[in-house]
């Protein structure tokens, strides 16, 4: 399944009226979506000044988290084509999800996705610790820990999100759907590139661990609670401990579908 993107302008634009639309229907938010949303003049302002009332603390605040992302933001627009995407899948998969603005102001996933973009980033740069530092605060506030060093794509979508781990040489291509609680993790205390590696198109159900340097092959479907140790080709359902081929997914691009019935795959196997 293809989708055309939205552009920047029409996604901000649309996120305005609905903020109107919202604090029009619940006076209570009025003031809360202003500062947000309405009182800024882009999507990555706004986005910015949300994302830093959320990590800051006591000790670091919320003005000097807003700064960094600014700077990041300016520098690297493709964090900000990022975002787009990232919220366009999560409106696209998500079938209790009919607008843009509960995702920007509310889910976690979409949320900690952009707090580990900006520490991906300061990493990239040299300033490992202020990475970490963002990194344990994603952990804290949003119960995802993702190593600043991990590589992720766009159009991805933590759904739910609570309890992901990635680990510091994980690589997470374009279009991916991960659900709670999975981890992309090493198998032990080894050294250099010990991580997974999962393609495009995948979706990986929630409690699966995938654990060691393996590929996931574009376009596959990973049971939930399911184990993998091993490579896995493109285009097949896996599911059990340790996991198994049991078919085909029930689309090329599991990530949109959503769809984890893997017993649908099994009687295409």
């Amino acid at each position: 399944m293809t989708h055309t993107p939205v552009t920047s302008e029409a996604f901000w634009f649309s996120l305005k009226e609905e903020a109107k639309a919202v604090a029009q229907k619940e006076p209570l938010l009025a003031s809360y979506l202003h500062a947000c949303v309405s009182s800024h003049h882009n999507f990555e302002d706004s986005l910015s000044f949300i994302l830093a009332n959320k990590v800051s603390d006591e000790v670091m605040p919320a003005l000097t988290v807003n700064e960094m992302f600014d700077e990041a933001y300016l520098l690297n627009p493709a964090m900000v084509e990022a975002a787009l995407l990232d919220a366009q899948a999560i409106v696209q998969r998500d079938p209790a999800v009919s607008s843009y603005l509960p995702v920007l102001i509310h889910f976690k996933g979409f949320q900690a996705l952009q707090v580990h973009r900006l520490a991906h980033y300061l990493w990239q740069k040299g300033r490992k610790h202020l990475a970490l530092f963002l990194q344990s605060r994603n952990s804290q506030v949003f119960s995802v820990d993702i190593h600043p060093a991990a590589k992720i794509g766009k159009g991805v979508m933590f759904d739910h999100a609570t309890g992901i781990v990635i680990g510091e040489t994980a690589v997470v291509e374009d279009n991916v759907s991960i659900l709670q609680e999975v981890t992309l993790g090493g198998t032990g205390n080894e050294s250099g590139d010990r991580h997974p590696k999962i393609g495009e198109g995948v979706m990986i159900g929630s409690g699966a661990k995938i654990l060691g340097n393996i590929k996931i092959g574009k376009g596959t479907k990973v049971g939930a609670g399911s184990v993998v140790l091993d490579d896995v080709p493109p285009c097949v359902t896996v599911v059990g401990v340790p996991a198994k081929i049991v078919g085909k997914p029930d689309c090329s691009m599991p990530c949109d579908s959503m769809q984890q019935n893997v017993l649908q795959d099994e009687q295409k196997n």
